[in-house]
């Protein structure tokens, strides 16, 4: 791991990390290459703009939850094996509008993803009291156009939500991603054209 990327649990207390990509919890439906372990990990510029939207968090008895942050180079190639696999027992869960072999073409999935440069991060918002996710109207990773941050088409209470979290982020220096509610890049962010494949341990 590069000298100035740090563990989130280290950096920002109370933090919760669930990386699906470290579990069978996700669209692939088994552990991804390179996450051994339940460990998120970003630049120290991220982590610690990162820190701040935990911070202004806390006084409204909220904090955040971690899918994932850093991605190894190599579990892009994973997602590549399982896209040209007959394998579709997680369809219904994450993909139940789309046929599996055009993530590609509709850009669920890409041939590069900005998590490898180290300061991406999914990420949702909890209830402190209960640990619970708040609720965004989709889970993370649904492909779907339900998950696109300005669908209008979700209850009032789910946009106030999706708005906190879009808010909170973009004044801490992170920028989002259209299609994914849950998605946002350090805007400037340290290593803008690097592809980290270190695996998480």
């Amino acid at each position: 791991m590069p000298a100035d990327f740090v563990c989130l649990d280290e950096v920002i207390p109370g933090l919760v990390t669930a990386l699906a990509y470290a579990s069978s919890n996700n669209f692939v439906g088994s552990p991804v290459d390179g996450y051994d372990v339940n460990r998120a990990i970003l630049s120290r510029p991220a982590a610690e703009a990162l820190a701040s939207v935990q911070t202004r968090l806390a006084p409204m008895g909220l904090g955040l939850k971690v899918f994932d942050a850093y991605r190894p180079r190599r579990a892009i190639d994973h997602f590549l094996r399982w896209v040209d696999s007959a394998d579709e027992t997680t369809k219904p869960r994450y993909y139940p509008s789309i046929a599996k072999n055009r993530l590609f073409e509709l850009g669920y999935i890409g041939l590069h993803s900005t998590h490898c440069r180290g300061s991406t991060v999914d990420l949702t918002i909890i209830d402190l009291a209960t640990g619970a996710d708040i609720e965004m109207g989709t889970h993370f990773d649904y492909f779907d156009h339900s998950s696109w941050t300005a669908y209008a088409d979700i209850s009032a209470l789910c946009r106030a939500n999706r708005l906190l979290l879009k808010v909170l982020m973009e004044q801490a220096g992170f920028k989002g991603l259209d299609n994914e509610w849950w998605h946002f890049t350090l805007a400037n962010e340290p290593y803008p054209d690097v592809n980290f494949d270190f695996p998480i341990r």
